[in-house]
């Protein structure tokens, strides 16, 4: 797939993507014995234009996935009205806590939160642009010689910061979110996240979301227990050089 084609073509690209990538999510729902309503489709827009934010809306997807805040705040702000109404965008990149004024003001969730420090400006933002935002946090799993990790907080400081979040006046505690590692088995992993994710449950019953699993290990997620895959590729195609 190739951006910058004409309009109906790449609608019919994005299409194609879609439905395969939706098949794959029915088979896995079908083979873990889940309802295909319990797992969330976002798709991931970095580096993709408006237009194809578009074209998914008109199929029928209602949530995307930014990493960069100078990118997305741009594009989300050029989105036709009726567009940006029907969508929920979720910020899923490594976060700055000096960019959190502008995430404020167009993200409904940011799935990335590693540190205290995240939440108080998050937590700020939010009340200074009046808006109530949910806030997953990111878990590093995985670990020995061959783990090469992808974000987030250890294990061991989940509880924690899971609690800071909930505090917060602004913030919604969602539920958790990781990358798999490089160098393990995806399906281990993400057992592992499942099994934080319910301890957390146990303490917060409101933090429902389990955000893993993308492209390549999108199966072993939804076998896990994921509610919520985040797939760019699969169905937009390998992203646009940056620049």
């Amino acid at each position: 797939m190739t951006v910058g084609q004409d309009s109906t073509a790449r609608r019919d690209e994005v299409a194609a993507g879609l439905a395969r990538v939706e098949e794959r999510i029915a088979s896995a729902c079908r083979a873990a014995g889940r309802l295909r309503g319990d797992v969330q489709l976002i798709v991931v827009t970095k580096r993709f234009p408006g237009s194809d934010i578009e074209a998914l809306c008109e199929l029928g997807v209602t949530d995307i996935g930014e990493n960069r805040d100078q990118e997305a705040s741009t594009k989300i702000a050029a989105l036709p009205h009726d567009v940006r109404q029907r969508l929920q965008v979720h910020f899923i990149g490594q976060l700055q806590s000096n960019k959190a004024h502008s995430l404020a003001n167009y993200v409904d969730s940011v799935h990335s939160i590693d540190r205290d420090k995240l939440v108080t400006a998050l937590d700020r933002a939010a009340g200074a642009a009046g808006r109530d935002i949910g806030a997953l946090v990111q878990v590093s799993l995985g670990a020995g010689p061959t783990a090469v990790g992808r974000g987030g907080i250890p294990l061991d400081g989940v509880a924690e910061l899971a609690n800071s979040v909930a505090a917060a006046p602004h913030l919604t505690l969602r539920g958790l979110m990781a990358v798999a590692p490089l160098g393990v088995d995806a399906g281990e992993a993400f057992a592992q996240l499942d099994r934080v994710a319910r301890a957390v449950r146990a303490e917060h019953p409101e933090a429902t979301w389990v955000s893993a699993g993308m492209s390549a290990d999108l199966e072993a997620a939804v076998a896990h227990g994921a509610t919520h895959l985040r797939v760019g590729s699969a169905i937009l195609g390998s992203r646009p050089p940056v620049g």
